[in-house]
């Protein structure tokens, strides 16, 4: 609760901030031109990043629901690309074919957001949390060691971060770092999986695992892709792990009853 309310208070001060900054830019008394609605891609980024530290915290907990932050934060994306795609358009519209055109990305992203939304309330329900072995021992050891990577990937993090703050404040240019931030969850994911193979080599957590990393490899795919290609790829990644993880409940089911 005292974490919520502390990224809700940053989160407003990032929004008030970008407010004054729209419109001091507007008034041409900074140098710096931004978009009508910079304060709400501001306020999106910053709560992005918290959403993503979020991300790091669950991944010691379950890699499935992990996989579920992954989808919330492309659903925030693809919001806040529609926020910045609206912010091109001028402020006095003149409604014509050529508007509903330029219109168009605002509302594909849109969509893509809402799809995704839905897929991911369908995801989790669809969780039907399994420990991977039988042993509490070897259970617990699982988990310690998928700490000691989170804290690996918190500390990257912090880093980018870091970096991208420099590279803002030297050249007055803000670069996204989720693009890096997925490259490397590529590889924890496939770390993940490397290391599930010590506690157990039953062939649907393997199939399981390569899943999660697969959809994390489209989702990277999707933040650089062109418009329209990225909502196309970031909703079937959605609807790939649903399935995954609806086939995964009856397939494990299945062989608990025959253990049984």
């Amino acid at each position: 609760m005292q974490a919520s309310k502390m990224t809700s208070n940053l989160v407003v001060v990032f929004f008030l901030v970008g407010i004054v900054v729209s419109l001091l830019s507007h008034y041409h008394l900074i140098a710096v031109e931004v978009g009508k609605f910079f304060a709400i891609e501001l306020a999106f980024s910053v709560l992005l990043i918290s959403e993503i530290l979020g991300l790091v915290f669950i991944l010691t907990h379950s890699v499935a629901d992990s996989v579920g932050k992954q989808f919330e934060i492309v659903s925030l994306i693809l919001l806040r690309d529609s926020f910045k795609e609206m912010g091109h358009l001028p402020f006095e519209t003149v409604w014509n074919a050529t508007t509903l055109l330029e219109l168009l990305p605002v509302l594909v992203d849109a969509l893509g957001a809402v799809i995704v939304f839905l897929i991911i309330g369908l995801f989790y329900k669809a969780q039907k949390h399994v420990s991977i072995t039988n042993n509490p021992q070897e259970q617990l050891r699982f988990i310690m060691l998928k700490k000691i990577v989170a804290t690996v990937l918190l500390a990257g993090f912090v880093v980018l971060v870091l970096n991208d703050l420099f590279v803002f404040l030297k050249t007055g240019h803000y670069h996204s770092t989720f693009n890096v931030y997925y490259t490397i969850l590529i590889f924890v994911d496939i770390l993940i999986l490397i290391i599930s193979l010590r506690y157990s080599n039953r062939y649907i957590h393997l199939f399981r695992y390569s899943s999660f990393a697969l959809a994390t490899v489209i989702i990277r795919l999707s933040l650089s892709a062109p418009k329209y290609y990225n909502v196309i790829l970031s909703v079937s990644a959605g609807l790939f792990v649903l399935i995954v993880a609806n086939i995964y409940n009856m397939l494990n089911k299945s062989e608990v009853a025959k253990l049984e």
